[in-house]
């Protein structure tokens, strides 16, 4: 494939949701030079699910890619089991091999819903780091100092804090510095976050007589609450969620984020994010519409226009026109009783009672539309046909605005 040079292409590459570039100058020279560039990204699966924020990085791999540059793709299955600490404010837990090898099972496949997978070049880092020897790794170490390793931001609040900092937390650096080496990469993209570790492959290429890659560090995309994305918080969108989910967890952002998401994913020109900034100022524009049109926009990226459309309509009608979805999941019970916490953990609308009795106290749990404020009801099921309230088969079991049950 021929390399793409035109050069307003090149410029949005280079500016578009990008925080850092080092050394911007050579990089675009060499980019408007139609050589075919190595530019590397490392995935470490610490979890099953790859989500949106994490997606930004792969979808400017795809411009690369689009311009006929050679995409490299790092598993961490080795650099997992130590975990990147660039943004951890706590020693982090080791990952066994059976963990990352069940998180590793749908990587390719969720990567592969945005990168063309037949022009994609990927590696384990197993593959090189399992073999360094001792010798090796003191070599590599040579290249730097503990202060280095300690005055990085988040370890020297560890430090200063008197929070544990593992010794083998500051050995990532120089594993994910020698990938760089491995696969002779001329570029490389990460999150903002990770600058320490991407400078480190810069070093360490120059030990080894290589040519030291260019950096490009990505602006960080916040979760739906404006917090950093974490599954624990429940602020992320997988690229795996169906429509519907997706579409929903969109309308819920934050107002302020509106703009974040459109520059960071969705394919809409930077122009087009000019007149929608203006849109937003004008206090007669209802920002939930624009919002309508970034959740469409995001959605039928990863699942295509016509699901985007129909999830919209969804959401339309069971927010706007207060209707039931309409095709809420059944769940057969096996007894003719619940206690509430338990009737909620029993159809996995809550993970634990904990979380029932908080979603009760906070009026978000109805059954046939009816708020249930008594986490201690007994509700009679379906299972004995006809309640004395009145409940019968069918009885629909809600939480917030998107989790419907029917018992059955």
């Amino acid at each position: 494939m021929e390399i793409n040079t035109d050069a307003n292409r090149i410029e949005e590459i280079l500016t578009r949701g990008v925080e850092e570039i080092i050394d911007k100058g050579h990089l675009k020279k060499e980019l408007l030079s139609g050589r075919k560039l190595r530019i590397k990204h490392g995935v470490d699966p610490t979890g099953p699910k790859i989500h949106i924020g994490r997606a930004t990085q792969l979808w400017k791999l795809k411009a690369f890619q689009d311009l006929g540059h050679q995409i490299v793709l790092i598993i961490g299955d080795f650099t997992a089991q130590i975990g990147d600490a660039s943004d951890k404010q706590e020693m982090r837990r080791s990952l066994s091999a059976e963990e990352i090898k069940e998180n590793m099972k749908d990587y390719l496949p969720q990567i592969y819903k945005i990168l063309d997978a037949k022009k994609t070049e990927v590696h384990y880092n197993s593959e090189w780091l399992d073999k360094l020897s001792a010798k090796d790794l003191l070599s590599l170490s040579a290249n730097f100092t503990a202060q280095q390793m300690i005055q990085r931001r988040n370890f020297k609040e560890r430090w200063d804090g008197g929070t544990p900092i593992g010794l083998y937390e500051l050995n990532y650096p120089l594993f994910q510095g020698y990938d760089s080496v491995a696969v002779k990469a001329d570029l490389e993209i990460g999150g903002f976050d990770q600058l320490f570790n991407l400078k480190a492959g810069r070093d360490i290429q120059r030990a080894f007589k290589q040519e030291p890659q260019d950096i490009m560090t990505l602006k960080m995309l916040f979760g739906l609450d404006g917090r950093k994305m974490s599954t624990s918080w429940g602020n992320i969108i997988a690229i795996v969620d169906n429509p519907k989910d997706m579409y929903g967890k969109l309308m819920s952002m934050k107002d302020e984020l509106i703009i974040d998401y459109f520059e960071l994913c969705a394919e809409i020109s930077l122009p087009e994010i000019e007149k929608i900034k203006e849109q937003l100022k004008d206090k007669k524009v209802n920002p939930r519409d624009i919002k309508a049109r970034l959740a469409f926009e995001i959605v039928k990226m990863y699942h295509g226009e016509k699901e985007a459309r129909e999830a919209g309509e969804e959401f339309s009608k069971i927010f706007t026109e207060k209707q039931i979805p309409s095709d809420i999941p059944n769940c057969k019970l096996k007894t003719s009783s619940y206690k509430l916490l338990d009737l909620l953990v029993e159809t996995k609308i809550a993970s634990s009672k904990a979380e029932a009795r908080r979603l009760i106290e906070q009026g978000g749990v109805k059954i046939d539309g009816q708020i249930q404020n008594d986490w201690q009801e007994i509700v009679e099921t379906p299972a004995r046909g006809r309640s004395s309230s009145g409940r019968k088969e069918g009885m629909i079991l809600q939480s917030g605005k998107r989790k419907f049950v029917k018992l059955v």
